[in-house]
């Protein structure tokens, strides 16, 4: 049985007995920007300005027979549910991990960001459908309403993505509800200059024009979305950390012979964690080895939420060790992914 010590700093477990296993879990705590509550309202001040234009330019894009506008309250639609998917998402998030979901619902926040890139790309197939067909065959354009319209548009998402932007944007379901916004915010802007252009030209196709360049930005922010929140879904590495480099740095330490089972990935936006089996010379200190790793990966990486079992290597791997052999022998049994030795070795 180990006893784990849970503070501010990197702690450490015990294995009595042999004096061998050596484990260390510390965690410090994951300061944001911005507090929960402060995100919370900066998101209500967006969805109320929001869902109060929305009802007002649908009823406006019926009356100016345009698909411009109409495209835009259906992206005001989805900009109001992926808010409240955010307000929701973040209450959940909230939550303290108990019973079977140890890490919390920290990854309801990712479900929402996935959420709002899956949306962000079926509305843009289904605008660019009608963007085409108008083309093709454009109806005639209200411009000079449609202009107005857009104005004040403009005026209110610049409004309403000013507010997402004070909340804190590191958290990808808040960068999601952002996107959203945002992408509205250029569709406003194309809608305005396509109007501008019906009313001084009566290029009716103008219209569709806009809506097609609005469609490109939303397939855009919805992959990117997706993306995203896949790799945290997939357990990969945070972006831009190299996990390969990560173990020779490792290894590269003092007294350190051996790292395998080196595994990191990110519980939810700006949240990373570690795991790694750390092998140390016969007769080297475990406790000082396990605090320095935890403090490189601590002031060089920022992952704060680390669980390394640092043991005395065994004499065949501190003869491969020393030789140089790139074989496979390990430690485990079964190793799970590459084996960091310190000299050559594969990856």
């Amino acid at each position: 049985m180990s006893r784990h010590d849970h503070g501010p700093a990197s702690g450490h477990t015990d294995s009595p007995g042999d004096g061998h296993d050596h484990g260390g879990h510390g965690h410090a705590g994951h300061a944001h920007g911005v507090s929960a509550d402060a995100d919370r309202r900066w998101l209500g001040i967006a969805l109320a300005l929001i869902t109060g234009f929305m009802a007002v330019e649908v009823v406006i894009g019926v009356v100016a027979r345009s698909l411009a506008l109409i495209s835009d309250a259906a992206h005001m639609l989805t900009d109001a549910a992926s808010i409240v998917l955010a307000l929701i998402a973040m209450r959940l998030a909230a939550r303290p991990a108990k019973g079977r979901f140890t890490y919390g619902l920290k990854r309801a926040e990712i479900l929402s960001a996935q959420a709002n890139g899956l949306t962000l790309l079926l509305l843009g197939v289904w605008l660019a459908y009608e963007a085409v067909r108008r083309l093709l065959s454009p109806p005639e354009v209200a411009g000079g309403l449609m202009l107005a319209t857009a104005l004040v548009g403009i005026v209110v998402n610049v409004a309403a993505t000013w507010c997402l932007s004070r909340a804190n944007r590191s958290s990808l379901n808040v960068e999601g509800a952002y996107q959203h916004i945002l992408n509205d915010l250029f569709a406003f802007i194309g809608t305005a200059v396509a109007a501008l252009i019906v009313v001084l030209t009566g290029f009716a196709r103008a219209d569709a024009i806009a809506t097609l360049i609005v469609v490109a930005l939303m397939v855009k922010a919805g992959y990117g979305l997706l993306r995203d929140s896949g790799r945290i879904f997939l357990e990969a590495a945070p972006a831009g950390l190299d996990p390969d480099a990560l173990g020779d740095r490792l290894v590269a330490q003092k007294q350190v012979v051996e790292v395998h089972d080196l595994h990191v990935w990110q519980i939810t936006s700006g949240q990373a964690a570690l795991s790694a089996h750390v092998l140390v010379e016969p007769g080297g200190d475990c406790h000082a080895v396990r605090r320095t790793l935890g403090e490189l990966l601590r002031d060089d990486y920022g992952i704060t939420h680390t669980t390394l079992q640092v043991d005395h290597a065994p004499e065949p791997v501190l003869q491969v060790a020393r030789t140089g052999a790139t074989g496979e022998d390990s430690h485990c049994a079964d190793s799970h992914g590459p084996v960091h030795r310190d000299g050559p070795h594969a990856h």
